[in-house]
Parts: structure tokens; C-alpha cells; sequence
């Protein structure tokens, strides 16, 4: 633990090289809590909406590998350090920091309200729990306001876990992670890393069908949807190859799974789930 404290603050990179412009980084991914682990093993911390970030020492960049058009002061304050983490401005303010970060000319004021959340080591060797210890001890050495580490919590049972669950839902948060607390750093979806968080039901009336385009070219690509105040939006995620080969009929009702609404009060990340049964 100290020698990787040491290289830590020392500014030692550790065997996460700079990505190439447009390369996708390799990172950690989570699975989905469905209670299947004993939740006393994890480290528990809040799940924030904001825009995932890697950082390899030198280079911003988002999952997608573009670099962040970051301002320069801001990449300054980080250490030499691979850090992953979140874009975040606060609760509910997803809209308005996706604006912020993905502007090709960045607006040094509204970066000033940005903090960069970290929450992972990438490359850097020790359990989560070491780790956890070493982003602290990194962002205090940092010493400044838009780098921030993201609290890690133990539970002791499910029902300790699903009391805090709801408080940060009911607080505007968007969920709980949690980290098994003696993983080496691994990369991909792993059960190392799992989310919780809440899903909302809806229905909708089919009114379109819209052709599928690469894979699901010559088949159901979305469908075009309209709920029952007017909205209209696509629905192209959690469809079956079967239903893409064979659409929901136009007219029938479907129910969709979201996580919560845009400022536009459409669903974000919303998912097909089946028909109605009437």
C-alpha cells in the first residue's frame, strides 16, 4: 500500500498509455445489481449523471476516445496520474453539463462549475479498497476545487444498502454503485463493479416503423412511438431479433422501461419491454 501511494504522488504513471486520437479507452464497465453478491464485500458510492472520463496523464478524453475539450487550467490541476471519473455538475444536471463539456470552444465560466468525480485508478495495482485510499490522498495533493474523489461506503447487509438506495433516489440521485472492495484494477463488464438504480414504466402507442441500418439492416431498426400526452420519440433498445424481424404492429400499445425525463419530458434511456396485454 505505501509503494503504491509513493509512485502515486510522485506522478508515476502507471500502465495506462496515452491513447491514440480517436482510440476507444480500455476501462472498467458495470454490470447490473440484481442482489446477486454479498453486498458486505463491496464498497458502496453514489452513481452520478454525469459524463464518464479518462484521463492517461496527458489527455481528457470521453468513452468514445474524442479528446475533451477541456479548458487548459483544468487538465493542469490533474495530476500525472491515469484517473477515471465523472463530468459532473450535480443532481439532475445532465442536459445542461453535456452542453458544457462537449463544446468544441470551452467557456471558462461554466467550467468553473464542473468538478471532475474520480472514482477509479486505471492500471494502478492494489485491491479497490487501496485504491480508494490513493485517489484520496491524490486529490488532496492536487489541491484544487474541480478534482474531487467520490465517496466509497461500506454496508453491512442488503437492507442497509437498499435504506441508502432510496435516500439518494429520493434525493435526486440516480442510483448506488458498488465495488468490490478486494478486485485487483480489471477492465471490460465485470461483477467487480455493479449498478443500481431505479426504473420508471411507461406506455406508448406504435405509430411508425423505422428501418434498421448496419447489423439490423433489411429489419426493424426503432420503433417510432407516440405516448399519451403527444410525445414522440424512438425505441429502438431491448427489442429482440424476432420482434425486429417481426415489429409490434403499428397501433398496439408498448410498455418501456426508462431512467428518468429530459428537460423535454422525454425518457432518457429507454428500453422496449413488451405489448400490452389488454
Amino acid at each position: 500500500m505505501r509503494r503504491l501511494l509513493s509512485a502515486l504522488l510522485l506522478g508515476v504513471t502507471l500502465l495506462l498509455p496515452a491513447f491514440a486520437a480517436g482510440e476507444v479507452p480500455v476501462i472498467l464497465l458495470a454490470e447490473i445489481y440484481r442482489g446477486q453478491v454479498d453486498v458486505s464485500r463491496y464498497l458502496v458510492s453514489e452513481k452520478l449523471d454525469g459524463v464518464r472520463a479518462i484521463w492517461d496523464g496527458e489527455v481528457l478524453r470521453f468513452r468514445s476516445g474524442n479528446v475533451v475539450p477541456a479548458p487548459a487550467w483544468f487538465l493542469a490541476g490533474l495530476p500525472k496520474t491515469p484517473l477515471d471519473g465523472e463530468l459532473w455538475l450535480g443532481r439532475g444536471q445532465f442536459e445542461r453539463l453535456s452542453g458544457i463539456v462537449r463544446r468544441e470552444q470551452p467557456d471558462d465560466a461554466e467550467w468553473r462549475a464542473v468538478r471532475y468525480m474520480i472514482f477509479e485508478l486505471p492500471g494502478a495495482p492494489g485491491s479497490f479498497s487501496e485504491r480508494a485510499v490513493a485517489i484520496r490522498q491524490l486529490v488532496a495533493q492536487a489541491g484544487v476545487p474541480w478534482l474531487a474523489e467520490i465517496g466509497q461506503f461500506p454496508v453491512v447487509d442488503r437492507a442497509e444498502l437498499e435504506k441508502r438506495f432510496k435516500a439518494v433516489v429520493a434525493a435526486g440521485g440516480e442510483g448506488l454503485m458498488l465495488h468490490l472492495a478486494d478486485a485487483p484494477y480489471v477492465t471490460g463488464r465485470s461483477d467487480v463493479l455493479l449498478k443500481m438504480k431505479p426504473w420508471a414504466d411507461a406506455e406508448a402507442v406504435v405509430i411508425a416503423h423505422l428501418p434498421g441500418k448496419g447489423k439490423y439492416l433489411g429489419q426493424l431498426g426503432a420503433l417510432r412511438v407516440r405516448t399519451p400526452d403527444g410525445r414522440e420519440f424512438a425505441l429502438g433498445s431491448g427489442l429482440s431479433d424476432a420482434q425486429r424481424r417481426d415489429p409490434p404492429p403499428l397501433g398496439v400499445t408498448v410498455t418501456y422501461r426508462y431512467r428518468d425525463l429530459t428537460a423535454k419530458g422525454l425518457p432518457r434511456f429507454a428500453s422496449f419491454l413488451r405489448i400490452r396485454q389488454e
